[in-house]
């Protein structure tokens, strides 16, 4: 049937369509139409604490795995993506991932620190809080940057990738919110980042560790996925405010990413900008930060670093800010291609070819007619 190709051509297919797909089944649950809440009824189904009978609260393995299972196989994603953080990068490879990650953190941080000062850090314009703007803008699609450095981009571009994996998860999010002054004891920085520590370790001591959680960094997710639509309405999406905000984030995603990107490649004398707009994208994953930050709100607040009230007003906005990232994933995953295209053809016209890591068109040239001389 072809349902993984079929899912893979939508831009964040893995993540957005199981999303999608528990949200769809959530929505239905909660219209507690009588047909289907009569047939679970008669299955024996548990009935709910408001006493009604959903699909996706039948208790058992199912509902640990489809209903409440998201921040488990978060951390279980958090674990593996760690593991495939590799420490021994090559120097221009090096020098470009760092560049990368960090004028991509420094966008974010930038512009989410501008909204939360201008419009409500909660629910600002189009519904954008300061959490959904930094998620968003500081995770990059770690595939799709590597696809388009690879067909477009030189192997320090693609090698840069190697740091960049940082900003995969809720780290950088996490360090932004605190020091934008939310009230993140340490102990909530450890309970959450603690998987990405010890899948590193593990991953950087033995190879073999790595190659063995490699494929959980791409298995868990669309289960996570699941389980955080499973917690969404489809209004959600739906709801113009909300579709508004994601495609703002999306194109302060690509502007300001890329742009930032490129201006400080053009500073450390880059000359091809490949990178830069590969990298300028909302991850898919991203839309996992939400659900992790608000967990480490939970432990925050549990040592009493944080009220009860901050705390219910972060876990209010992280359906919505869970589905604008997801907007921002779509519509980034097609301006980036775009974007990249665009810039190869600008740059060749300039004599530079990304593909190459020194060499531009003259040079090329000269080298070709050199060959030819020899051969001759």
């Amino acid at each position: 049937m072809k349902i993984m190709d079929s899912v893979e051509k939508v831009p964040g297919g893995m993540m957005v369509v199981p999303l999608l797909l528990g949200a769809t089944l959530n929505t239905i649950d909660q219209m507690h139409l009588p047909l289907i809440m009569d047939f679970l009824k008669m299955l024996g189904a548990p009935q709910t604490e408001a006493g009604h009978y959903e699909f996706l609260r039948i208790g058992g393995f199912s509902q640990e795995l489809f209903k409440d299972s998201a921040l488990v196989l978060i951390a279980l994603f958090l674990f593996c993506v760690g593991s495939q953080m590799n420490l021994k990068v090559g120097g221009k490879a090096l020098k470009k991932g760092v560049l990368l990650t960090g004028s991509k953190y420094f966008a974010g941080v930038a512009v989410g620190m501008a909204f939360g000062y201008f419009f409500d850090p909660m629910s600002g314009l189009f519904g954008l809080s300061t959490l959904a703007l930094i998620a968003g803008m500081t995770n990059s699609n770690s595939g799709m940057y590597a696809a388009l450095t690879g067909k477009f981009g030189n192997r320090s571009d693609v090698g840069g990738l190697s740091i960049l994996a940082i900003n995969d998860g809720p780290f950088l999010t996490l360090v932004a919110l605190g020091v934008l002054g939310t009230a993140f004891p340490l102990i909530a920085f450890v309970a959450v980042l603690l998987p990405i520590g010890i899948g590193m370790l593990l991953g950087n001591l033995d190879p073999k560790i790595r190659a063995f959680l490699k494929p959980g960094e791409a298995l868990t997710i669309p289960f996570f996925a699941f389980a955080l639509g499973a917690g969404m309405n489809l209004a959600n999406f739906i709801n113009p405010e909300v579709l508004a905000g994601g495609l703002t984030l999306a194109i302060l995603t690509f502007v300001f990413s890329a742009g930032t990107g490129i201006l400080v490649f053009k500073l450390f004398k880059e000359k091809s900008y490949i990178a830069p707009i590969s990298e300028a994208s909302t991850a898919g994953n991203a839309a996992a930060t939400p659900a992790a930050v608000a967990a480490a709100a939970a432990v925050a607040a549990g040592s009493g670093a944080m009220s009860i009230a901050e705390l219910e007003a972060i876990q209010s906005i992280v359906p919505i800010a869970t589905a604008q990232i997801s907007i921002s994933t779509i519509t980034t995953a097609l301006l980036c291609p775009l974007g990249v295209i665009v810039v190869d053809k600008l740059q060749r016209k300039r004599g530079i070819i990304g593909t190459r890591e020194d060499l531009g068109l003259k040079q090329e040239a000269e080298e070709t007619l050199t060959k030819q001389t020899v051969n001759s």
